[in-house]
C-alpha cells in the first residue's frame, strides 16, 4: 500500500524562508520554514493526504496506532524513522543526542517529575535515541560535528595567540593550558580515570560536577566553559576580537565561524567551543551521520535528513531554547570523531545509497530521466530502475515525477509529494524522470 502523507513545516527561527517551498514547488509561508518532517512523530506527526477516502486528512501517528502491522508489518508498533527536510539559514543550537539506555532512563525520570511532554525545560520527548543522518541538496551544507583532536585545536589556539596580545593573549594561553592538562586541581583531589569515576557515579544515578571528567582535560574544559563566568565571558571576546586578524590563515573557515556564531549569539560559550569539534563543509550529494554522543551544530544549507524517530536534543548553547548543562554533560561522548562522512554505494543503476553506522536507517537516492536540476545538481540516470524493502519506507520526490509500482499497488508522486509504502509491497519499480528520496529501514 502506497499512502499520501504531507506536512506543514515547522517554523523555528533558524530555518529559510524560501528554501523548502523552492525545492518542492509549494508557496512560502512568509516566516521561517526550517523542517518538514515526514513520519509518526507524535510531536509533529504527518497527515494523510490519499490511501482510502477513510483515512485522507487524519494523522499519520493515529492511523498506524489502530493496524500498525498493516502500515509497518509483523512485529513493529513505531515508524522505525523519521525524515525531514532541513533548511538552516541561521546556526542550530549547539546539541548532543542520546543512545537507547539514556534515551529510555531520561524518558521515564522526566515522565516520573510530571515535566509535561510540551514543557519549554523537557529534554526527552520520548524513549528512543536519535543517530541521525543529513544529506546536502544545496551547493554546500556547513555543520560542527563531533570533537575534532585536541592537537588540531591546540594548533588554532596557538594561531589566536600569536594574533592576540596583552590580556587577551593572556586568557588565550591560559586556555590552551587547560586544554593540554585539563584542572590540575580536579586531577590532583581525585586521583581516578575518568571511566571509573564516571561508571561509579552511572551506578548511583548522579555524575557529580566535582569528579566529572577526571582524567579528560577536553571533559573538563568543555564542563569550564558551558559553566560560564567571567574568566570565560573574557576569553570569548578575546577569540572573538583575535579571529579576524586570521582571515589568511589556513584555517581561515574556523575563525569566519567564529565570527558568525559571535554575531548570532553574542558571549556565547559555544563560539569557543566550535574550535574544539570538527569543521566540515559537505558538497551537494555529501552525507554526514551523528551517532549518539556526539556534540554537533548544523550552520547552514539545505538536505535531506534522516534519523531514528525521536525528538530527544539535550542543548548546550547558541540558542534561545532551553539549555540543560548537566544533562548534557551526562550525554556527550568526550572522544575525537573522525570526520562521519558517509560514503555511498550504487547497488543499481539511478540508486544510490548511504548506510551509517548505526543500524537503524538507511537513505536512497533514485534518480532517472533527465533528472532537473535539484538546486544545480543535475543527474541523469535510467529510464527505470528498482530498489527491494526489508520494511516500511518514505518516498519524496524533490524534481520531476515518478511512477513507482510495488507487489500490489502503485503510485505517481510529482514534485514536494510524499508516501509512506508498507513493507509488503517488496521490490519498488520507479520510472519516469526525476528525483526522489527513500528512508527505509536497513
Amino acid at each position: 500500500m502506497f499512502v499520501g502523507i504531507t506536512n506543514t513545516p515547522r517554523d523555528y527561527a533558524w530555518g529559510s524562508r524560501t528554501a523548502i517551498a523552492e525545492l518542492l514547488g509549494r508557496s512560502a509561508s512568509g516566516g521561517p520554514e526550517a523542517e518538514l518532517w515526514l513520519g509518526a512523530h507524535p510531536g509533529w506527526p504527518s497527515t494523510v493526504t490519499s490511501a482510502t477516502p477513510a483515512l485522507a486528512g487524519q494523522r499519520l501517528d493515529e492511523v498506524i496506532e489502530r493496524d500498525p502491522s498493516a502500515f509497518l508489518g509483523a512485529g513493529r508498533t513505531r515508524l522505525p524513522f523519521l525524515m525531514k527536510v532541513l533548511a538552516a539559514e541561521a546556526p542550530l543550537s549547539l546539541q548532543v543526542h542520546p543512545d537507547p539506555e539514556q534515551a529510555k532512563a531520561g524518558f521515564e525520570r522526566e515522565n516520573a517529575d510530571g515535566v509535561p511532554l510540551d514543557s519549554d525545560t523537557r529534554n526527552y520527548k520520548d524513549d528512543s535515541a536519535k543517530p541521525e543522518l543529513i544529506l546536502a541538496l544545496s551547493a554546500t551544507f556547513e555543520a560542527l560535528a563531533g570533537f575534532r583532536h585536541v592537537s588540531e585545536s591546540r594548533m588554532l589556539l596557538a594561531e589566536l595567540i600569536t594574533a592576540s596580545s596583552g590580556e587577551d593573549r593572556a586568557a588565550i594561553s591560559r586556555f590552551a593550558d587547560r586544554l593540554a592538562s585539563g584542572d590540575p586541581a580536579l586531577a590532583a583531589s581525585t586521583g581516578s580515570s575518568q571511566e571509573t569515576i564516571r561508571d561509579g557515579y552511572s551506578e548511583a544515578g548522579d555524575t557529580t560536577p566535582e569528579h566529572r571528567g577526571a582524567g579528560n582535560p577536553l571533559e573538563q574544559t568543555v564542563e569550564w566553559l558551558l559553566r560560564g563566568g567571567d574568566e570565560v565571558e573574557r576569553l570569548v571576546a578575546a577569540v572573538v576580537a583575535a579571529a579576524p586578524r586570521l582571515s589568511k590563515s589556513s584555517f581561515a573557515r574556523e575563525w569566519a565561524t567564529v565570527g558568525e556564531l559571535a554575531d548570532a549569539y553574542p558571549g556565547d560559550p559555544g563560539v569557543v567551543i566550535s574550535l574544539l569539534l570538527n569543521r566540515i563543509s559537505l558538497k551537494q550529494g555529501q552525507a554526514l551521520a551523528l551517532p549518539a554522543g556526539a556534540l554537533h551544530a548544523y550552520l547552514s544549507g539545505l538536505g535531506v535528513e534522516v534519523m531514528t524517530a525521536s525528538d530527544n536534543v539535550l542543548r548546550g548553547g547558541l540558542t534561545p531554547k532551553h539549555v540543560d548543562v548537566e544533562e548534557l554533560l551526562k550525554i556527550v561522548v568526550f572522544e575525537a570523531l573522525p570526520t562521519p562522512i558517509v560514503q555511498p554505494t550504487s547497488p543499481e543503476p539511478g540508486i544510490t545509497v548511504w548506510r551509517p553506522t548505526a543500524d537503524d536507517f538507511v537513505l536512497a537516492q533514485v534518480a532517472l530521466g533527465d533528472a532537473a536540476a535539484v538546486h544545480g545538481y543535475t543527474l541523469a540516470g535510467p529510464e527505470s530502475t528498482s530498489f527491494a524493502l526489508s520494511g516500511p519506507a518514505e518516498v519524496l520526490v524533490v524534481t520531476g515525477g515518478l511512477s513507482i509500482t510495488g507487489a500490489k499497488d502503485a503510485i505517481s508522486l510529482g514534485r514536494g509529494d510524499a508516501a509512506l509504502v508498507t513493507p509488503d509491497e517488496g521490490v519498488l519499480t520507479f520510472s519516469g524522470s526525476g528525483i526522489a528520496y527513500v528512508t527505509t529501514t536497513p
